[in-house]
């Protein structure tokens, strides 16, 4: 088995598409075009029997899409991919790393060192309600840019603008006076919602809630949660968020909606 970097997107990736997964192939499409993402592939006699990819936001890394053949699992090759994966970050200087683990995939990354960090509660198949958006709640322009650089930062503990930044234009944010309280991304990912309080929190996730039916919360989210609760939204399951590396101070009571499974 060789593990080489994908340098083109005419690689063919339908077999590797799990059932329950978004379309994959935009998603590597992304991966190759973005110079701060690094997918690799797997293959056995030519044959690409596995993919994965590492996003690196400074000294920050996430291992995102590692997959496996159905045909070709058991054997060892998830551990070496993302081996791979983990080594590529430690060379971009990355002192932390994370990953959003399957049940699948969690065996795996327990062996390569990986702790789980804390557990995102889905909620999905949420009953629509014609919810009335506070009056707080306005289009983003850029006078609100470098309030929400901090106030991602603070909440994330991270440093990903490179990343984050293009969405801004579709995003909403919750202004309290001057100040930005919270912030909706609603075209990056799942509809990231992040807010230092609660009510901008929770306006926010209405306005997600208004054309979405799934909602991704951290346990220590409990407003998040008591409002899910409350309107008859019940939890569905849990998926575990890994760190492999320094731990971040990141404050998950402030995240009322997760980016998506690549990057938290």
């Amino acid at each position: 088995m060789v593990i080489t970097a994908i340098d083109t997107n005419e690689i063919s990736l339908p077999s590797l598409q799990p059932d329950e997964w978004p379309d994959i192939v935009p998603q590597f499409d992304f991966y190759i075009k973005s110079d701060f993402c690094f997918p690799v592939k797997a293959t056995i006699n030519s044959e690409i029997v596995g993919i994965g990819a590492v996003i690196v936001h400074h000294e920050v890394a996430w291992l995102a899409h590692i997959i496996v053949h159905p045909d070709y699992r058991r054997r060892g090759i998830g551990q070496e991919i993302t081996q791979t994966l983990v080594d590529i970050a430690k060379t971009k200087h990355c002192s932390t790393i994370y990953l959003i683990a399957t049940e699948l995939g969690e065996p795996v990354y327990k062996k390569a060192g990986f702790l789980v960090e804390t557990e995102y509660l889905v909620h999905k198949n949420v009953t629509k309600k014609e919810w009335i958006i506070s009056g707080n709640v306005h289009p983003y322009t850029d006078n609100y840019r470098e309030q929400i650089v901090a106030l991602d930062r603070d909440i994330s503990g991270e440093n990903r603008m490179v990343h984050l930044e293009e969405y801004f234009v579709s995003g909403m944010v919750y202004r309290n006076g001057d100040m930005i309280d919270g912030y909706y991304l609603p075209t990056l990912g799942e509809g990231l919602v992040i807010a230092k309080s609660e009510i901008a929190g929770i306006e926010l996730l209405k306005l997600h809630l208004t054309h979405n039916e799934r909602v991704i919360v951290p346990k220590e989210n409990s407003v998040a949660r008591k409002f899910l609760q409350e309107t008859g939204f019940g939890e569905v399951k849990r998926i575990k968020r890994m760190r492999l590396g320094n731990e971040r101070k990141v404050q998950f009571a402030n995240i009322y909606n997760r980016i998506s499974g690549s990057i938290g």
